[in-house]
């Protein structure tokens, strides 16, 4: 019967594709062992895998390493070099992302490729860096290597959703953690909080922070709290995050935890151009960086320009661990990108100190509206995940 791709022709491309996809899926599992500890580079993860003798053998694997450098390719690159420079010729570099095009402090990407003698770049997605965007891949296909664009390329953007939102508008992804009861509180009318999700959800709480760049809090919970905000599991102390407070009136205490180990871990202190100027000098004496910026008209933080501040200082993702009133600001602005709600299975009841305080909705319609991506069992407590709806 004439026409049509042969029965052996389809099968080969169905195992072309799960074949990619497989080295995708490990190349981007090695892309999140980067994430909060690599801005304000994107978290890239690389796989080279041989051809002819060496067909389907992973020689290399890599990713963006501690502040953005080396990056994944030359990491796997590396690796794979110790085989001999023939076992990775016409091999196959699996990418999360573009490779580089640009000379910066280190050498692009694609040289090193080409150097190398790969013969088939698969990439997960274009990098919209005007450095690159597009450029690399149109360098290592005009220099004759096998071009492939798009695999597994959703899970990509959803890991490096943080860089492409930097790239997009300047600012960092928000995603607003919290851990309530069933019925949406925080704590007790006491105040009392701890703890409302048990050991594993708390655990998990704190990998959220080794991924995110920076940890935000308001000054009523930073002042309340005296919260450490920095990465509590074993090995991964040097994953805290910079701890970022908002605080439009400088209240945080120099006795503060936050205050005390800036030293140590950064920490940041978001204010207005109208703070006192002496108070302002004490905190940068102890290690602690004030940015300074106009306050609205009603004496505030323009959460908007604060977050661009943010994104001009790198970061690209940023997790909002409270207050109620940070939280419901950053809402009433459509600043908040993804939620991590921790849900123990408790009730506290209504005098309890709600997640967060009017958002002043009259209709339901109004309501900012967000989807459901995830679920998660951590002992008798739930993890849900969601993504902010976006009007087309």
């Amino acid at each position: 019967m004439a026409g049509g791709p042969s029965l052996s022709a389809i099968s080969s491309k169905i195992s072309t594709g799960a074949r990619d996809a497989g080295f995708m899926d490990l190349a981007l599992g090695l892309a999140r062992r980067a994430l909060g500890n690599c801005w304000p580079n994107p978290a890239v993860g690389a796989v080279i895998v041989g051809a002819g003798t060496h067909d389907g053998r992973v020689l290399g694997r890599g990713w963006t390493q501690p502040g953005g450098r080396p990056h994944a390719e030359t990491q796997a690159l590396a690796a794979a070099a110790r085989l001999g420079p023939e076992a990775v010729a016409g091999g196959t570099a699996y990418v999360t992302l573009e490779p580089c095009n640009h000379h910066g402090k280190t050498p692009p990407c694609t040289e090193a490729l080409l150097q190398a003698g790969i013969g088939r770049v698969v990439a997960a997605t274009e990098d919209p860096d005007a450095r690159v965007s597009g450029s690399g891949l149109k360098r290592l296909a005009a220099a004759g290597i096998a071009v492939e664009i798009g695999v597994r390329e959703q899970a990509a953007r959803s890991l490096n959703a943080g860089y492409l939102m930097r790239q997009a508008v300047g600012r960092p992804l928000v995603t607003w953690k919290t851990a309530t009861s069933l019925d949406g509180r925080i704590a007790s009318h006491t105040g009392n909080s701890r703890w409302i999700t048990g050991e594993a959800a708390r655990a998990r709480g704190h990998l959220l922070r080794a991924q995110h760049d920076g940890i935000m809090v308001g000054a009523e919970t930073a002042t309340r709290d005296d919260p450490s905000l920095d990465c509590r599991l074993p090995g991964l102390a040097q994953m805290t995050p910079v701890r970022i407070v908002v605080d439009s009136r400088l209240r945080l205490p120099l006795t503060s935890k936050l205050v005390q180990t800036a030293q140590r871990h950064r920490t940041w202190l978001v204010t207005t151009t109208t703070a006192e100027p002496q108070r302002v000098e004490a905190f940068r004496a102890v290690g602690v960086e004030v940015l300074s910026m106009a306050a609205t008209a009603d004496g505030w933080i323009d959460l908007q320009k604060a977050l661009t501040a943010l994104g001009d200082r790198g970061l690209t993702r940023v997790l909002v661990e409270g207050g109620a009133h940070l939280v419901a600001s950053l809402m009433r602005a459509s600043l908040v990108d993804e939620i991590a709600w921790f849900r123990a299975p408790t009730i506290i009841g209504g005098d309890g100190i709600p997640a967060t305080v009017a958002l002043g909705v009259d209709r339901v319609l109004e309501a900012p509206g967000f989807q459901r991506r995830g679920e998660m069992r951590l002992g008798d407590d739930v993890l849900e995940t969601y993504v902010r709806e976006v009007a087309e």
